[in-house]
């Protein structure tokens, strides 16, 4: 072998050793402290609600949004809705279905994304659950009238999409995980975006919401602005400018799973007017403790994600050791409003334990304002869920959301958040 093959092949060899592997074990977890969410970065004990909103709040606010997640660099020059289809009789009768088309413009240029909202019949003022789908609108729902997204779309075998083009064939493929039927006979609605109309999910800003708020010859957002992360959750936000107008829908309550879960989670940080949050198997850079350095790290997530978060947050990436705060302080930005966080027990990848760990961490806030939390000598219980302001549930299974997961938020938004 030649010399600089010799060296070429040793430089990748060390690279590739150099590369961690996920830690499933919970002796291998680091020992670390975890940042207090009552002291302020310069050592100030805080005591009680009015302290932790003028003087703590603020500033691990600014942090996550500037170091981790990203700034939004400007406001919107204009928005605009409008219901493009509308059936008072869907769904075998039980739903009013909408379909509304949002306008975003800023710089002369423009993006637009559909909400799909299904009201049930009979209630008037109904709340709803709002989140994002992975893959189209009309996956969700075997409904024949729901548009088709015609926007980049991740391939997928079990979806039947291929050329990165959503078609007929993946109509309805996706509703086992949105119990819809459920959500209408219990008062609740649903209304849904499909994620990649905001940003589609790839290491490309050229095509997406950052464009249009780009300087002349800019490519990608600056070093503190928003990844693909804040991006979706200003999507959720812009969606919920139509929902409370909306004069059928009384409040909403935010949801994501998994690289979802972790933008509801800052839409819901940065947007008071989400009644409740809920975050299902959100894992790293979601509702899990980075600290603990168990499955997906940030060092993985910024690997294999670059586009999610802001290039500030690269700094940490194998060095969480380093970070002033923790996700338990990104829950704790949510309070007093009512939050839940779901994990699987076969999703060691998300951490189930890092995430029960931050949300009773987070509870100390939740605490000042009088609501429930997760207390210290709660239990880490595989289908026991813990039903509060603040709740939480693991259940059996692994990566997904299930019929389970919607039976406890269902059940918990009738007492917490509707």
């Amino acid at each position: 072998m030649r010399p600089l093959l010799i060296l070429l092949f040793a430089l990748t060899t060390s690279a590739l050793k150099a590369q961690p592997q996920a830690n499933y074990d919970e002796t291998k977890v680091p020992k670390f402290s975890v940042p207090d969410p009552l002291t302020t970065f310069g050592g100030e004990t805080i005591t009680d609600s009015l302290q932790w909103e003028e003087k703590r709040k603020l500033e691990i606010y600014q942090f996550f949004e500037k170091q981790i997640y990203g700034k939004v660099p400007a406001l919107l020059d204009e928005y605009s809705f409008k219901v493009i289809e509308q059936d008072n009789n869907a769904l075998d009768g039980k739903a009013q279905r909408k379909q509304i088309a949002v306008g975003l413009k800023k710089n002369d240029r423009s993006l637009n994304f559909n909400i799909l909202l299904y009201l049930p019949i009979g209630n008037e003022n109904a709340p709803v659950f709002l989140g994002y789908n992975f893959h189209g609108n009309h996956t969700v729902t075997d409904d024949p009238n729901v548009i088709i997204t015609d926007v980049w779309n991740e391939n997928s075998k079990d979806l039947q999409i291929t050329d990165n083009k959503a078609t007929e064939t993946s109509r309805g493929l996706r509703t086992n995980r949105w119990a819809i039927d459920k959500m209408l006979d219990n008062g609740y609605g649903l209304a849904t975006v499909y994620y990649g109309e905001i940003d589609p999910d790839k290491n490309d800003f050229s095509d997406g919401l950052h464009s249009l708020f780009y300087d002349e010859g800019q490519t990608k957002p600056k070093t503190n602005e928003w990844g693909s992360i804040a991006a979706w959750a200003f999507g959720l936000s812009r969606a919920m400018d139509y929902l409370e107008n909306d004069t059928n829908i009384s409040n909403v309550i935010v949801f994501g799973h998994s690289r979802l879960g972790k933008a509801a989670l800052w839409a819901g940080a940065t947007d008071p007017r989400f009644a409740g949050v809920i975050s299902n198997n959100s894992g790293c850079g979601g509702a899990a403790l980075s600290k603990r350095k168990y499955g997906e790290t940030i060092g993985d997530i910024n690997n294999s994600f670059p586009h999610w978060f802001s290039e500030s947050f690269k700094k940490y990436s194998n060095r969480e050791e380093t970070l002033p705060v923790d996700q338990h302080q990104l829950l704790a930005l949510i309070a007093p409003r009512p939050l839940y966080v779901a994990s699987a027990i076969e999703d060691e990848w998300a951490d189930p334990l890092g995430e029960f760990i931050s949300a009773q961490y987070a509870s100390k806030v939740y605490e000042l304002y009088g609501k429930e939390g997760i207390t210290l000598t709660d239990t880490h219980e595989v289908d026991h869920p813990i039903l509060g302001t603040m709740a939480y549930h693991m259940r059996s299974g692994k990566h997904d959301v299930l019929e389970y997961d919607w039976d406890q938020y269902i059940t918990w938004a009738e007492t917490f958040a509707k």
